[in-house]
C-alpha cells in the first residue's frame, strides 16, 4: 500500500528502461483487499501476511461468532515483468453461538490461484516535457493522470465443505479488472470482481482504496468493498495505515466494519509484507534514452564549473608566485 513509484532519478536521466513492474520500495496489497495494477517484478517473490480479531452478531438470528482470521498471499513474478502469479488464502477459526448452541469451526474461508497481467500502462510511453521558466505550467492539472493503468486477473477458487460458504461451492473461476490511478501522493484502485462464476450462486462486486502518502515511511488508506450474490450481500469499510520499515518490508494496521446488523461484522488487524529481491536483474532497452541527453548537459556544465574553478586556482597561484619579494628586515643592535 505504501507509495511505491519511486526510483533513483539519475537512473531515470541515464538509462532507457523498459516500463519494469519492480520498484525501489515493497509494492503491497495489504492492508486493503484490493489488487494493485503492477505485479512485483521478474524473478521477485514477495509474502503478505496478517491476522485479524473478528466479531460478528445476527440481530435476526440472535447469533455471534468471535475468532481470527489468518492471511496469506504469496506473489511471484515470472517470464515478463507484466506478468504475476498469486496463491491468496484465508483460514477462520472461530466459536459460533446461538440460542441452543455453541460450537468451534474452523476451515479455510478464501483459498484462490490466479495470474494477474498489466494489459495498459498510461505512463510506458509518455514523456513531460518541463518548463523551465513556468512553476504555474509544471503544477497545472496533468489529465493524463486520469487515464488509469489496466491489468487482469484470472484465477480459481478452491473450496471444500466448510461452514463460511454454500456447500456447492468447490471449484469456480474468479475474474477481477484492475484500474489504478497515480496523482501524485494519492492513489486510486478501482477492482470490478466477477466471482464464482457457474456456480449456484455466483457474486459481483467493487474494491475502491484510496491510498495517501504522509512521508516516506508512513501511508495510510480508506476503502469501500460491495459484493453482491443469490446468497449474501453486504457492503463494507475499511480503513488502516503502512509503515515501510526498510525497501523490502512494510508492517500495518485496519480496521473493518459493515452497514448492516445481519451479521453486523467487525474485523480488526495487523500484518507485513515482505519481498526478496535477490534475483532481480535491472532490465535495460539498449541505446540511448529519451532523458540522456539531460543528464550529458548536466554533466557538461558541471564539468564546464569545474574547470573554470581550476583555472582560477592556477591564475591566483601564478599570481602569488610573480609577486616581488622584499628584502629581510635588518636586525638592529
Amino acid at each position: 500500500m505504501t507509495l511505491k513509484i519511486k526510483v533513483l532519478f539519475p537512473a531515470l536521466l541515464a538509462f532507457g528502461t523498459l516500463h519494469a513492474q519492480y520498484t525501489e520500495e515493497i509494492n503491497s496489497n495489504r492492508p486493503g483487499m484490493s489488487q494493485s495494477a503492477f505485479a512485483v517484478g521478474k524473478t521477485i517473490a514477495q509474502v503478505e501476511a496478517g491476522i485479524n480479531g473478528v466479531h460478528e452478531q445476527h440481530s435476526v438470528l440472535n447469533s455471534e461468532a468471535n475468532g481470527m482470521t489468518g492471511d496469506l498471499a504469496i506473489r511471484y513474478g515470472a517470464f515478463d515483468e507484466n506478468l504475476e502469479f498469486m496463491v491468496d488464502m484465508q483460514y477462520r477459526a472461530d466459536q459460533f453461538q446461538d440460542a441452543i448452541y455453541t460450537y468451534n469451526r474452523g476451515d479455510f474461508s478464501r483459498f484462490t490461484l490466479g495470474v494477474k497481467y498489466l494489459v495498459y500502462d498510461p505512463n510506458k510511453f509518455y514523456n513531460p516535457k518541463v518548463n523551465l521558466y513556468s512553476w504555474k505550467a509544471n503544477h497545472k492539472v496533468n489529465y493524463h493522470n486520469f487515464i488509469p493503468a489496466v491489468a487482469l486477473y484470472a484465477g480459481f477458487n478452491f473450496m471444500t465443505n466448510n461452514p463460511y460458504t454454500f456447500p456447492e461451492d468447490k471449484l469456480s473461476p474468479k475474474g477481477v479488472l484492475i484500474l489504478q490511478n497515480n496523482f501524485g501522493k494519492w492513489v486510486w484502485v478501482n477492482n470490478l470482481i466477477l466471482d464464482k462464476i457457474g456456480t449456484a450462486y455466483p457474486s459481483s462486486g467493487l474494491i475502491s482504496t484510496i491510498t495517501r502518502g504522509f512521508n516516506e515511511k508512513w501511508s495510510g488508506f480508506l476503502e469501500f468493498q460491495a459484493y453482491k450474490s443469490d446468497y449474501y450481500a453486504d457492503g463494507i469499510g475499511r480503513v488502516g495505515a503502512a509503515y515501510l520499515f526498510n525497501e523490502n518490508m512494510q508492517f500495518d494496521a485496519s480496521i473493518s466494519g459493515n452497514f448492516k446488523d445481519t451479521p453486523g461484522i467487525l474485523y480488526g488487524g495487523v500484518g507485513f509484507s515482505w519481498r526478496f529481491t535477490a534475483n532481480y536483474e535491472d532490465v535495460m532497452l539498449p541505446g540511448k534514452g529519451d532523458r540522456e541527453d539531460l543528464l550529458e548537459e548536466d554533466k557538461k556544465k558541471q564539468q564546464k564549473d569545474k574547470d573554470k574553478r581550476k583555472r582560477e586556482r592556477e591564475e591566483r597561484k601564478k599570481m602569488l608566485e610573480q609577486e616581488p619579494i622584499g628584502p629581510e628586515p635588518q636586525g638592529g643592535n
